[in-house]
């Protein structure tokens, strides 16, 4: 079976209740929803890209994987999904986002057609023995509110229209038969990832929108959690007034770039029908964001927004429709290996996910999902476990969170104090104790961090040899040349080919 994996960026997945939402304008990705088993309850391994992707793509939580942030190496012998299927004999190949960092930029997958949007290399490196500090250069602020808008093209814009040309010239090329082995083929956009800025035709579909005001308003910051404090600090909120215009042209931009993404998905899918090949689909993104609710922007928390990810699988043996278990993204990498025909006896050693081919087929529990994050805006590793209806929080910096999202989707409530809850917070807080040595992962943290700062300032330092990935064409082997039979290569590159 091929596989056809579209990925997008800090989409939030509360927009995604049962696909996509109603007032969505986005045709071809609810049409793909009806095909698909619907994930309400997806959740980020971490919430921040590079991290988040790693896990996708490997099944292990940062803790294991060692990519704690946006400059962490991505070790290369950490198995990931592109190497099961490889293995078995697939071919496989990215167009787009990973955000790979270190010298593989492979990580599997046989070929790739594009460039990354972000650096390979350790210049992004959070420092724990600095807390409070702000990298000015590279840090989030809220400049990407205020300056929300209209433009026909920008660097996010450039890049997700050539991951589209790319993925669908490759879907051409896999048509006309050159590759006999069954294919993974992974397309990973940067939209919606602010900056919020969209193009005119997708901005002007949300004109009469009723939902550009976050459902909760922004809080005092004294109001907020601990953590929730550090995202403002390291937003630099202090130096950007926002106004409800602000506010409200950030989230209709956003919505239109979830309505130009499905334009591009609709592209993809359309050269996959053109072309009569079958495959499985899987829609995902790496995080969310949070769109002014509580005044937070971005990701890097674990209320909803930030956390919850869409995930839809169209596929043979799952049937359509929606499943409220709580699953992570960290079970992408076995379900696409158990969807392979891949042994999970093979894959099982080296992930901590789950195959959701028996959730969505069978309805079998997954068990408590866990998300950590230990990047900008921390001081200290944030852990959380979402079981049943609640989400606890955990920080050895801060009081624990508990949230009945049952009662309280907005997470305004914590319940970690109230004795009618105590019972779900000592479990949950048992539950984290057996699985974190929070002291332990901090000590890894920082050590990570230490090594990174001294080897990104000996490497800018004389020489420079960048690990970005520059993607070959090899332009002797394309169109027509003279090692070549005319008559053969115009019949070999036809789809469908002459009668």
């Amino acid at each position: 079976m091929n596989i056809l994996i579209l990925m997008v960026d800090q989409l939030n997945g509360t927009l995604f209740p049962d696909g996509p939402a109603d007032w969505l304008h986005a045709p071809n990705l609810k049409r793909l929803a009806e095909s698909s088993a619907r994930f309400q309850n997806c959740y980020t391994a971490s919430p921040l890209c590079a991290p988040g992707r790693a896990s996708f793509m490997s099944g292990q939580l940062p803790s294991l994987t060692g990519v704690y942030d946006n400059a962490a190496e991505f070790p290369s012998d950490l198995p990931t999904y592109a190497h099961h299927l490889r293995r078995a004999g697939y071919y496989t190949c990215l167009s787009g986002k990973m955000h790979f960092v270190g010298p593989d930029q492979m990580h599997g997958f046989e070929d790739r057609l594009t460039t990354d949007i972000y650096p390979a290399d350790f210049g992004w490196t959070p420092d724990y023995r600095k807390p409070g500090e702000r990298i000015e250069w590279w840090y989030h602020n809220l400049g990407s509110v205020t300056g929300a808008g209209i433009a026909e093209i920008t660097n996010q814009l450039e890049y997700d229209d050539e991951v589209t040309f790319n993925a669908c010239a490759k879907l051409f090329d896999l048509a006309r038969g050159g590759e006999t082995r069954p294919w993974c083929l992974t397309v990973s956009f940067t939209h919606p990832h602010d900056p919020y800025v969209a193009r005119r035709k997708y901005w002007d579909l949300y004109e009469d929108c009723q939902h550009l005001l976050p459902q909760v308003p922004a809080m005092e910051y004294e109001a907020h959690d601990p953590h929730s404090k550090r995202i403002f600090d390291a937003n630099d909120w202090r130096s950007f007034h926002i106004t409800d215009d602000d506010i409200r042209r950030s989230r209709r931009a956003y919505f239109a770039n979830i309505s130009y993404l499905d334009d591009k998905v609709g592209e993809i899918l359309d050269v996959l029908e053109q072309t009569r090949q079958e495959a499985a689909i899987l829609f995902v993104s790496d995080h969310g964001d949070m769109l002014g609710e509580r005044g937070l922007w971005f990701k890097m928390s674990m209320f909803e927004g930030s956390a919850r990810v869409p995930l839809m699988i169209s596929a043979p043996g799952m049937a359509p429709g929606r499943i409220d278990t709580p699953v992570s993204t960290i079970d992408v990498c076995p379900t696409l290996a158990d969807m392979a025909g891949v042994s999970m006896d093979e894959v099982a050693p080296w992930t901590e996910g789950q195959s959701l081919l028996g959730v969505a087929g069978e309805g079998a529990a997954r068990g408590p999902v866990a998300i950590e994050y230990a990047a900008e805006a921390s001081y200290a590793p944030v852990v959380c476990l979402r079981d049943g209806r609640y989400k606890y929080v955990r920080c050895a910096l801060d009081p624990d969170m508990l949230f009945d999202l049952s009662a309280d989707p907005q997470e305004l409530t914590n319940l970690a104090d109230d004795p009618a809850h105590a019972d779900a917070l000592g479990r949950l807080r048992s539950m984290a104790e057996a699985r974190w040595d929070l002291v332990r992962f901090d000590d890894d943290v920082r050590r990570s961090q230490a090594r990174r700062w001294i080897v990104y300032d000996a490497l800018r330092n004389g020489a420079y040899y960048p690990w970005d990935y520059q993607p070959l064409r090899r332009a002797s082997e394309r169109f027509m040349r003279n090692h070549m039979d005319l008559n053969d290569l115009e019949e070999n590159q036809r789809f469908p080919r002459g009668e």
